[in-house]
């Protein structure tokens, strides 16, 4: 009987009875995917064996082909050799090259803070080590790819052939990698593929541009013998037309400036005007860095809300009861809620880091605008656009050490940038959707609108009080005569400034608070930025992003002036002129009939040495290097190849005493050749 009546006796469960959990279990749900580590059929360690000793053989031949007997007698002189492979200075070099070399390293960089084994040579690296294998892979993988970087500037046939080897088999090993194990279980399943994929573009420009630089063959129009400077000067000595349009006079109408404010973030390149080697690579780097910003941002939030999700279920309800909080009394209604306000904060997160990637894009091509005019600027001597002070544009060793570390700094804060902005954003979307839409929809949460609603009379008061101040100020405190304007009715404008103080004080209260906003969102949008300043222009040393920008600019200048090195270029021209000339006279000698001079080539040669003339004589930063400034003016009184006012004068002045002590001295000499 006792059986029989436990058999059909109904099971009822008890949350409290944990023996009941083992003898009457539950459906579970199914269970969690779980990604092994995956070892791919190329095995890392001995590719990177393999590559290592073939590079190492590539760049043996390299340096055989320069012909050095000094392998790093290039080193100091800057020229081609596989110690000095990219001239940084040189505006008119293959840019594409270096760049897609300097992504491809940040990118294997970027990826060792999650790596479970930072280097290749090896696994399962215990935890106590971990740490310094991370510093010693920071030197090992800018040296893995150097080949890659040397092959591509040196200017030679056989770098091309060997380059292109180097990226196909980096090439073709990665995608053989991915394609073996496209998961790994480092935070999210395709974090790995998704993070490889600018490596992967970097190595299939390169294995496209290999083979076309092989096609074309070196290179022998770059830096002096290139014509981009001597096209730069002549931009600048070209006539401007002097007639200016009644368009350019009249002032823009408010369409223009409407349309113009987006034009100013659109970087449009000029033909008389060449980025710099270091600008484009730092722009390119910083495009990396925010792709794999935002990638780490997503795998890091979005996956675990997908799973707080998917576990949300029915004590959800008790668990908010504990808090005192009760959505609904149906339980399946309060999962709902729930699931529904998890899937808004996914929507929130997911906007703010979206709209600080667009952020971060657009304040970028609004630095590189800047870029291009700060460089002009101080190529026309303007030194006041960038600094508060007077400066001498000149390399130091603070400007040689900021000009070194300024793509790395540009990299760093704009990762940090875009952490910042994406936290801020998504704080903002949060009181935007849960305190004004979801209340405004589902009339839920309407703890703003009551707070409005009790403090709607002070809200009125402040909004008619500064009203009137603006109607009263336009109409009766301001008259106009004449075309000048002045006060009147002075007795009532002091009658209502004392009335008003203390809903001016309330009114003042509201704008600190706006002010402290506006400043906190200005700093935030603009961290990324390293050509401004986020401090007040008297204080903008203390911020350490502008100053190495600025210091990195000194170098820059000074070392690639398009018209320093138009000069330069001039001055080889006319040795190479004078040693022809002086062959020529050998020959004629010898007995060898010599033509007569071309009189197109006499004026082209009187004309460009007129243009070089009138350059040096209206160049305002060669002023200080001249004989007459550096005899009778100290170095301070000239800055940045401006003097200062009162030095000119005593230059002046000294220059005539210096002029009026010879003359003194002739007449005392005739006038003893007259005694005696």
């Amino acid at each position: 009987m006792n059986q029989s009546k436990t058999e059909f006796e109904p099971f009822q469960y008890s949350y409290y009875d944990y023996a009941d959990w083992y003898s009457n279990p539950e459906p579970t749900k199914p269970p969690k995917e779980v990604i092994l580590p995956c070892d791919p059929t190329a095995d890392e360690r001995y590719f990177h064996i393999c590559m290592l000793s073939i590079s190492f053989v590539m760049m043996l031949i390299l340096a055989a082909l320069t012909r050095k007997n000094k392998l790093c007698q290039g080193f100091a002189r800057g020229s081609s050799s596989i110690f000095s492979p990219a001239n940084f200075l040189d505006q008119t070099q293959q840019k594409g090259l270096v760049m897609a070399v300097f992504g491809l390293v940040f990118s294997k960089l970027a990826m060792l803070m999650i790596a479970p084994d930072p280097l290749p040579f090896i696994k399962d690296t215990p935890a106590n080590i971990k740490e310094y294998m991370k510093i010693i892979a920071i030197f090992y993988y800018p040296v893995l790819y150097y080949p890659l970087l040397v092959c591509g500037t040196l200017q030679r046939n056989a770098g091309y052939v060997f380059g292109t080897l180097l990226s196909f088999t980096h090439f073709g090993v990665l995608v053989w990698q991915k394609f073996d194990c496209p998961k790994t279980p480092e935070i999210y399943k395709y974090y790995a593929l998704l993070a490889s994929l600018p490596q992967l573009a970097c190595l299939a420009y390169l294995c496209v541009q290999f083979p076309v630089l092989f096609v074309k063959g070196p290179k022998t129009d770059e830096d002096l013998d290139s014509s981009y400077y001597t096209d730069y000067v002549k931009s600048l000595l070209k006539k401007k037309s002097s007639t200016v349009s009644s368009s350019d006079t009249d002032k823009p109408s408010m369409v223009e400036r409407i349309l113009e404010a987006p034009k100013s973030y659109i970087y449009l390149p000029e033909k008389v005007f060449k980025f710099p080697l270091k600008l484009a690579v730092l722009s390119f780097v910083a495009c990396v860095a925010i792709y794999h910003t935002a990638l780490l941002l997503v795998v890091l939030v979005v996956p675990t809300l997908h799973i707080v999700r998917a576990g949300i279920d029915e004590n959800i309800a008790f668990l908010l009861l504990g808090f005192g909080i009760v959505l609904s009394d149906d339980r399946m209604e309060v999962v709902r809620i729930v699931t529904f306000y998890t899937w808004l904060l996914e929507v929130c997160y997911l906007c703010a880091m979206t709209l600080s990637c667009l952020v971060s894009l657009a304040m970028l091509m609004r630095s590189m605008v800047l870029h291009r005019t700060n460089l002009k600027g101080l190529y026309k001597g303007d030194a006041y656009q960038n600094y508060n002070t007077q400066k001498t544009i000149s390399p130091s060793r603070s400007g040689v050490f900021c000009w070194m570390g300024l793509t790395g700094y540009q990299a760093a804060i704009v990762c940090l940038g875009m952490a910042i902005q994406t936290l801020v954003f998504f704080i903002c979307f949060l009181f935007l959707v849960f305190l004004i839409i979801i209340p405004i929809f589902y009339g839920r949460n309407i703890i703003i609108f009551e707070i409005a609603g009790k403090s709607w009379p002070a809200w009125v008061t402040v909004i008619v009080v500064t009203m009137l101040q603006h109607v009263t100020a336009q109409f009766l405190f301001v008259k106009k005569d004449a075309g000048t304007r002045d006060l009147k009715n002075r007795e009532s404008l002091f009658l209502l400034t004392y009335l008003l103080f203390v809903v001016n004080i309330v009114v003042g209260l509201i704008a600190g608070i706006w002010r402290m906003v506006i400043t906190a969102l200005y700093n935030i949008i603009h961290f990324g930025r390293i050509d401004i300043s986020l401090l007040h222009r008297t204080a903008e040393s203390y911020d350490p992003a502008y100053r190495y920008y600025t210091q990195f600019l000194k170098v820059e200048v000074s070392q690639s002036h398009p018209v320093l090195k138009g000069f330069c270029g001039l001055l080889l021209d006319m040795m190479v002129e004078v040693g022809r000339a002086g062959q020529k006279i050998r020959d004629a000698e010898e007995g060898v009939q010599e033509n007569r001079p071309n009189k197109a080539t006499n004026s082209r040669r009187i004309r460009a040495r007129w243009q070089l003339l009138y350059t040096l004589v209206n160049n305002p930063s060669l002023l200080g290097s001249r004989k007459h400034f550096q005899t009778l003016q100290p170095s301070e009184s000239v800055a940045n190849g401006t003097p200062k006012r009162s030095s000119k004068k005593s230059s002046t002045k000294e220059a005539e005493k210096a002029e009026a002590e010879p003359v003194h001295s002739s007449e005392s000499a005739s006038s003893q050749d007259k005694t005696e």
